[in-house]
């Protein structure tokens, strides 16, 4: 396996885990346990959570970058670029619609005002849920897809190698 196929698929394998564990770490750990914390008002969870899923999802954006070029690089199989493609789809959905419409809310209800009921969250959590599962999915497959490249034997190589 040249360097740089490695290089990448270790950087592939590395992005979509750590990605995975951040989201698991912040959407199914930290989010709703925040609200358990006592002293913990609806606005200081609110203010905190919009700092939070801020920061998350510029890290997200970071390593879906550098997952995608990374998956570029080495060539990755059509099965693990549409799941790239999906993370990728969920993550800009996320980003420029769902992120900026649950803003506009949590800053209405910091500013006092009654927020209409929706289903923004449920949104949210259930795209979380899909962004998840494939996140480890997919890195489950790149990581055996490299395995399995650098097991082949090169193209060329001598089978065996005659003594002199």
């Amino acid at each position: 396996m040249p360097r740089s196929h490695a290089t990448g698929s270790l950087l592939l394998v590395l992005a979509l885990f750590v990605w995975a564990g951040m989201v698991a770490g912040i959407s199914f750990l930290e989010a709703p346990l925040k609200f358990t914390a006592p002293h913990i008002t609806v606005p200081l969870g609110l203010g905190i959570g919009r700092i939070v899923f801020g920061a998350l999802n510029k890290v997200e954006l970071l390593l879906a970058t550098v997952a995608v070029i990374s998956a570029l690089v080495v060539r990755v199989p059509a099965h693990i670029a549409s799941t790239l493609g999906l993370l990728s789809g969920i993550l800009l959905l996320q980003t420029f619609w769902l992120l900026p419409a649950l803003d506009v809310r949590a800053l209405a209800l910091l500013a006092g005002h009654l927020a209409p009921p929706s289903s923004l969250h449920t949104v949210y959590i259930g795209l979380e849920v899909v962004k998840l599962l494939t996140l480890l999915l997919t890195g489950s497959w790149v990581f055996r897809w490299a395995l399995q490249v650098a097991r082949a034997p090169v193209a060329g190589r001598k089978a065996a190698q005659v003594p002199a």
